[in-house]
């Protein structure tokens, strides 16, 4: 029961993770873009840069997540 209690905790913040740097990063380009409008090209590419390796991540800590939960067979 614990093992699995453990895997639900590491699926939620796998989630939440990259949900946060979604935020953070959306936040952080809106205010610069109000800030200094003409700079808005290099300002969308550093934030979809950021916001693919947060989805990169995501994937592969979601994919480590499910293959702990399946169980081990033949051993």
């Amino acid at each position: 029961m614990s093992r699995y209690i453990a895997l639900i905790i590491i699926f939620i913040f796998s989630i939440i993770g990259p949900c946060v740097v979604f935020a953070v990063s959306s936040l952080a380009s809106i205010n610069a873009l109000g800030r200094n409008p003409s700079a808005a090209p290099k300002i969308f590419t550093a934030m979809i840069i950021a916001l693919v390796f947060a989805e990169a991540l995501a994937i592969i800590a979601l994919l480590v997540t499910f293959q702990l939960f399946i169980p081990q067979q033949g051993m």
